[in-house]
């Protein structure tokens, strides 16, 4: 992961240019940023420039709208709802320090349907939205202090619903649960139609958060499914500085988004069945300088034939265009920390993890990935896996084209692991659980044309793989290959996709559940000057001279053709140091 140096000096050189992009919308003025390297993220900017210009500010200006008190200076609003409802475009929310128990609709916490609006507590670790009972102690693990929703529905924390521009920062969400069927149950999301098949949201910006859960019964009950969320949309979007554990399915997601345009840097991820799920998530996507560990399998992009279609989860670059790494591949896992994969007893809700255990990066049935200069350490399956993903799920009736970059086998949608690139890791001590197959490097996809390729990874105690020698024979990119169907095996059998793959296999050893435990909730950095670029008001009595950029998200694209994956090459021109 990054010093703390270097996590400033990305994040200044980030916040600078979104900060000269707003400029144009709130003060029609502002400077074209001098492009430095060339653009290779394309987000359909003139669309969401019309949508952000459509929208009326009102002529005094962005208001402050303040949520309980700061300091001794009570605010306007005692609920967040309240604050978020008075808000219009454009307009601040600032939350001090208190435990929020919001109501503020059916199913969620907090909505926001309001674009461009920005909400931010004062202390992260003090700011609490806890979808526990009122009354009730700040997240607390008591089952009667729950709240299960209305007739037991469940709720969601924070939800930005169909709305672009929006900031949530610096602050903690916990204890939101699901349904006992798996539905609500998000502690922070930015949806733009879960399940529709349809992109409703554009762009948006979640740092410095803290998502998870203290309260656990079982793996068919209500629980805290997802930490961050964002489904269904375009960007560009942003999580930085984040953190999120104790989730029944992953602690951070991103799904439903041929082309996400989504960047997670500096995030950690602890204590789920899946660190990083990224369901039919591709495209224009980075993950990187992030640290992920004491889950089920660490990062998982995966194609799946469900409702977050369409299929599959593809991340090559549009038409034309090369990616961060000079491939035709823009959907890059790069430059994280992935250790310590191996733990059974997290917090689980239906198939989530689909029963493996011990995997650092796994791509499920994911196509045309990068997987380069990662820290993958003591994960006792495999540190980087690829396989194919067999899926028996019935598709909703609303998707038009299920199965889409699947085979279809009868009832099985058949997503075959292709395309990827596993270049320049850093590999140790990985498959400890010792099976035949088990090591630093694993790949079982069935014959296709392209295939995967191995090239550049290292472990100082001498490479293991299956197949072996997988940097020999499957060392070439672009050309037809395939991988060991031993390993294809090993997966079908331990997930129970088809126990008759488990027929002339040797007894495997993985670990297995004996009673799922939540790690406390930690307390983590907060934004350093939480008054940054907000207008003048009583918490803040002039405007910050530090870390101006955070009033950026009024407008993403009001100038030029600076996005994302530009912002985020420009911050980083160098490769930063990793945890040691």
């Amino acid at each position: 992961m990054a010093t703390e140096d270097n996590k400033a000096d990305a994040r200044r050189a980030f916040e600078e240019v979104w900060d000269q992009k707003n400029a144009t919308l709130l003060r029609s003025a502002g400077r074209r940023w001098s492009l430095r390297r060339r653009v290779f993220l394309v987000l359909g900017l003139g669309v969401l420039l019309a949508t952000l210009c459509a929208v009326p500010l009102h002529a005094a200006g962005p208001q402050v709208l303040r949520v309980g008190s700061y300091h001794g200076i009570s605010g306007q609003f005692q609920t967040i709802q309240a604050a978020v409802n008075a808000a219009r475009p454009g307009d601040w929310i600032l939350i001090g320090p208190g435990d929020y128990h919001e109501q503020g609709a059916s199913n969620d916490g907090v909505l926001v349907t309001t674009p461009t609006i920005h909400l931010r507590g004062m202390d992260r670790n003090r700011v609490i939205v806890d979808g526990t009972l009122p009354g009730a102690s700040a997240c607390s693990s008591d089952p009667a202090l729950q709240d299960f929703g209305p007739n037991g529905s469940g709720r969601n924390g924070i939800e930005v619903l169909k709305t672009d521009g929006v900031s949530v920062e610096n602050l903690t969400v916990c204890n939101f649960l699901t349904d006992n069927r798996g539905n609500n149950g998000d502690q922070i999301l930015f949806n733009g139609g879960d399940g529709s098949g349809t992109i409703g949201l554009g762009s948006f910006l979640g740092t410095y958060l803290t998502a998870s859960s203290t309260y656990y019964k079982d793996n068919t009950s209500a629980q805290a499914r997802y930490g961050i969320f964002a489904s269904n949309v375009s960007g560009p979007g942003l999580f930085d500085q984040d953190y999120a554990s104790n989730m029944g399915d992953s602690s951070f997601y991103v799904g439903a988004c041929q082309d996400c345009n989504v960047i997670l840097t500096h995030v950690h991820a602890q204590n789920s069945p899946l660190g990083y799920s990224g369901t039919n998530a591709g495209g224009h996507l980075l993950i990187e300088y992030s640290e992920w560990d004491q889950n089920r399998i660490g990062i998982a992009p995966n194609s799946v034939n469900n409702d977050d279609w369409p299929s599959p989860q593809n991340g090559a670059c549009p038409a034309g265009e090369t990616g961060p790494t000079g491939t035709t591949s823009c959907t890059v896992i790069r430059d994280n920390y992935v250790h310590d994969n191996n733990n059974p007893n997290v917090p689980q809700f239906g198939r989530a993890g689909l029963g493996l255990v011990g995997i650092g990066i796994g791509l499920l049935g994911g196509e045309n990935d990068t997987v380069s200069d990662n820290r993958v350490i003591h994960n006792g399956l495999w540190g980087i896996a690829i396989g194919d993903f067999p899926d028996t799920e019935t598709p909703p009736a609303n998707n038009p084209n299920p199965c889409s970059g699947g085979i279809q086998f009868g009832s099985i949608c058949y997503f075959v692991g292709y395309g990827n690139e596993v270049a320049n890791n850093f590999l140790m001590k990985n498959g400890s659980f010792g099976n035949v197959t088990n090591g630093d490097l694993a790949d079982g996809h069935i014959a296709s044309n392209p295939g995967n390729c191995w090239h550049g990874n290292f472990d100082p105690q001498g490479l293991t793989s299956a197949p072996a020698n997988i940097q020999t024979t499957m060392g070439t990119c672009g050309v037809a290959n395939q991988g060991d169907p031993m390993v294809r095996a090993e997966g079908l059998c331990l997930t129970g996709l088809d126990p008759q793959a488990c027929t002339g296999l040797p007894p495997l050893h993985v670990p297995t559940e004996t009673a799922p435990v939540l790690l406390p909730i930690p307390r983590e950095q907060s934004m350093p000057d939480p008054c940054a670029g907000v207008p003048a008001n009583p918490w803040c009595e002039q405007v910050s001279q530090t870390n101006q950029g955070s009033t950026a998200w009024l407008a993403t694209a009001t100038k030029g053709t600076l996005n994302v994956a530009d912002l985020t090459t420009l911050a980083v021109d160098r490769k930063r140091s990793m945890l040691s």
